[in-house]
């Protein structure tokens, strides 16, 4: 015996059924895309603290700083009162065969300044702006270890290097 079913009206979906889906994927769809802007606005914000100026101007005086300091003679570092400036005499070069030169950094007018010259006679040869947007800096020694502690401020972001390096030259 062979059954067939009866059809009962139109096949399809009511008005109310694709209400209810239009409306849910339409929350799906805000939900997707509010999380979306959040994302993007985060990743915004954390671009723009890695690459502030605060940040680079840390890097390239932390670079700066170490790469003097390595090459200075460890007999001769000079702190100033507190800790506000340093100064470091170093080899001008591989045929030198008595310390020559001197390294000074200091903080002037929110720049991190390095001075270098020649000792004998006392004369300066070039000043180097290291870095911007310095609030303090700190100078210590530990031995033959010198140590910087640079706090650098935008007025939007802080950020504080601290560098050590030893000198390694007598």
């Amino acid at each position: 015996m062979k059954t067939t079913l009866a059809r009962r009206g139109p096949h399809g979906f009511t008005i109310v059924e694709l209400l209810i889906t239009t409306v849910i994927m339409v929350i799906v769809g805000l939900a997707t895309g509010a999380v979306m802007v959040d994302a993007q606005s985060s990743w915004n914000v954390m671009y723009g603290r890695l690459n502030s100026d605060v940040i680079a101007d840390g890097y390239a005086a932390k670079a700066k700083f170490d790469a003097v300091m390595r090459g200075a003679s460890r007999e001769n570092i000079f702190l100033g009162d507190s800790g506000s400036w340093i100064e470091a005499y170093s080899y001008a070069g591989d045929a030198s065969t008595a310390v020559d030169c001197y390294w000074r950094f200091y903080a002037s007018g929110g720049d991190l300044i390095a001075e270098y010259g020649q000792l004998d006679p006392r004369k300066t040869l070039n000043v180097e702006t290291v870095c911007r947007n310095v609030s303090a800096v700190t100078f210590r020694q530990f031995g033959y270890a010198i140590q910087m502690t640079l706090v650098l401020d935008n007025g939007k972001q802080t950020n504080t290097v601290v560098s050590s390096a030893v000198a390694h030259n007598q």
